[in-house]
C-alpha cells in the first residue's frame, strides 16, 4: 500500500491517549487530503535520534507533548518568538531546509477565550494559578494579547519569581497565601495547575473572592467543568473550560503541514467531548 503523500505525527511518552489523531484526522477528512497524522510513543533516550530521523521517514513535522517539549525546542534549527519566550517547543515543521520549532499553545489559549469570552483580551488584572510549562505559554499569550498587570500564585515562590523574572514588566510572584487578596479585583483567572483533573479533585481558588466581572478558565479538560468552573459558575461568572485550547492549538500545526488552514468548530468540539466521556 502507498505511503500517504503528507504525513505528521504528535510524540510524547506515553502518547496513547493523546487527542491530537482524532483532531487531524477529522480535518483531514474533511478536507480530503491524502494525509495521515499519528501517535508515536517516544522515550526520552530516543527522541533526538527520531527528530534528526523525520525527513528521512518523509514527515512534514509534527506536535510534541510532554515530556519532550524542552528537548524539542534544543533540537529545532530556528525558533518562532512565543517558542523563544515561552522556553517550549510544541510543533515541528520544515521550511528552507531548516527544521522550524513554535509554540501554539498561547495562540489555542487566547483563540479559546476569544470564542467564548469576546472582549476579554486588555482587561487585567489577571491571576494565573501556577508556575508550570503551561503558565509560560498563558503568560505568553496575555502580554501580547495587552495585559499589563499578571500576578502569579505558585506554592513554591521561587518557581513563579522564575516566571516574573523571565517576563519582566507587568509580571509578579507571589506565594499561595496571597490568593484571596489578589483576586478582588481580578478581571481574570486562569488554573494552570493539575487540581480539578479526575483523581486530583479540589478548589484552585475561590471565586467568591472575584469581582461580578471576572472570567474564569481552566487549562483542565477532563473533566470539562472543573470544581474551579463549576464553583465560578455557580457563583455566576463567565466560565471557559481548557478544551478549546487543545482544539486552537492544532490549528497552525494543521495548516503547516497540510496547507489549509482549519475550523474549530462546533462538529470538531462535539467529536471530541464524546470521545472524554469514560467507555464501559
Amino acid at each position: 500500500m502507498a505511503e500517504a503523500s503528507k504525513k505528521a505525527f504528535v510524540s510524547g511518552h506515553p502518547v496513547k491517549h493523546s487527542r491530537s489523531p482524532k483532531i487531524h484526522g477529522h480535518w483531514l477528512a474533511k478536507h480530503g487530503i491524502d494525509g495521515s497524522y499519528r501517535a508515536i510513543d517516544v522515550a526520552p533516550q530516543d527522541f533526538a535520534v527520531f527528530v534528526k530521523t523525520l525527513q528521512a521517514n518523509n514527515y512534514r513535522g509534527g506536535n510534541i507533548t510532554i515530556p519532550h517539549k524542552e528537548a524539542a525546542f534544543a533540537l529545532a534549527d530556528r525558533r518562532d518568538r512565543a517558542a523563544q519566550e515561552i522556553g517550549a517547543v510544541n510543533t515541528l515543521w520544515f521550511e528552507d531546509g531548516a527544521l522550524w520549532g513554535g509554540n501554539t499553545d498561547a495562540h489555542g489559549f487566547a483563540a479559546n477565550l476569544d470564542d467564548h469570552a469576546p472582549g476579554w483580551a486588555g482587561k487585567g488584572p489577571a491571576v494565573v494559578l501556577g508556575a508550570g510549562g503551561a503558565s509560560r505559554a498563558v503568560i505568553h499569550a496575555l502580554k501580547e494579547r495587552g495585559v499589563t498587570d499578571i500576578r502569579i500564585v505558585n506554592r513554591t515562590l521561587a518557581r513563579a519569581q522564575e516566571l516574573r523574572d523571565r517576563f519582566g514588566a507587568g509580571v509578579s510572584a507571589h506565594g499561595m497565601a496571597a490568593t484571596d487578596e489578589l483576586l478582588g479585583d481580578a478581571s481574570l483567572l486562569v488554573n494552570t495547575t493539575a487540581l480539578g483533573m479526575h483523581g486530583n479533585e479540589g478548589l484552585s481558588a475561590d471565586p467568591a473572592r472575584l469581582p461580578d466581572h471576572a472570567i474564569v478558565t481552566d487549562i483542565v479538560y477532563v473533566p470539562l467543568e472543573t470544581p474551579l468552573l463549576a464553583a465560578a459558575r455557580a457563583r455566576g461568572l463567565k466560565t471557559v473550560d481548557g478544551l478549546g485550547m487543545l482544539l486552537h492549538q492544532a490549528v497552525p500545526g494543521f495548516e503547516r503541514w497540510f496547507g489549509i488552514r482549519p475550523r474549530v468548530t462546533a462538529e470538531l468540539r462535539a467529536l471530541i467531548v464524546a470521545d472524554l466521556v469514560p467507555k464501559p
